[in-house]
């Protein structure tokens, strides 16, 4: 049996459930680990050199890319992936603009250890950095076959693509991999009062803006998602603490 996260687990203020995974240099919840580092074997028997270009991100992590997008000291996209002048903007603009490509501090999935965004490392364009752009992973896009890998085989491994369209809160991600046994669990638990909880005493911009809208954010921002299925919930448990390259993070 999984255990449940804990409320700082939750909101990424505590880093106790997840473990290093050299390899990839990045952290995941153990359970999380054992099924990718399957599903990525999988993939290279498949020729797609699957690779993870972000995974656990702490609270600090989250807020400080949240207020650097505030002050315009980051990138800050519209749907179609433009960039837009935020000095331009309310408050009330920017926050809803921020989280349409990011999530507030505390309300990330990435907090939990299960959600990976990958790319098809063999197929990465020459120079290029590792970007997560939407057209890369439609036809004739470079991630094209990784993305229709993923649709037929990920499953089988645990993992479900929760922004898989577009609902009117975060724009579809097709890079975006989460660990269904897991998340699947942690996602009631985060709720208006927890967030609330872990942004107390917290220096983020747009307070105002969040408290006042913190239901709302919270119903189109953390729970507008797609649903894993059975085949991803039920996947056989790859114990990631067998793994002689496993520990504590």
């Amino acid at each position: 049996m999984i255990r449940a996260l804990e409320p700082e687990q939750l909101t990424g203020r505590s880093r106790t459930h997840v473990v290093d995974v050299p390899a990839e240099r990045c952290a995941l919840h153990p359970e999380a680990a054992g099924a990718f580092l399957a599903l990525k074997a999988a993939a290279a028997g498949a020729g797609i050199g699957l690779t993870a270009v972000s995974a656990f991100r702490d609270f600090e992590r989250q807020l400080l890319l949240w207020n650097e997008k505030f002050l315009g000291l980051r990138p800050v996209l519209d749907h179609a992936g433009r960039p837009l002048e935020v000095s331009q903007m309310s408050d009330e603009q920017r926050v809803r603009a921020i989280l349409v490509w990011s999530a507030l501090p505390g309300a990330s999935r990435h907090h939990w250890g299960t959600e990976i965004d990958v790319i098809d490392q063999y197929a990465q364009p020459v120079g290029r950095p590792k970007e997560l752009l939407s057209a890369d992973f439609a036809p004739p896009g470079p991630y094209a076959r990784l993305d229709a890998w993923l649709a037929r085989h990920a499953g089988r491994f645990g993992f479900f693509r929760p922004y898989d369209r577009d609902r009117g809160g975060v724009q579809p991600e097709p890079w975006h991999l989460s660990f269904a046994p897991v998340a699947h669990e942690a996602l009631p638990a985060v709720t208006p009062g927890l967030l609330a909880q872990a942004l107390d005493g917290v220096l983020i911009q747009g307070r105002a803006v969040i408290e006042r809208e913190l239901a709302a954010i919270h119903a189109r921002y953390v729970c507008a998602i797609g649903e894993p299925d059975a085949l991803a919930l039920g996947a056989p448990r790859i114990p990631w603490e067998l793994s002689p390259a496993a520990r504590p993070a």
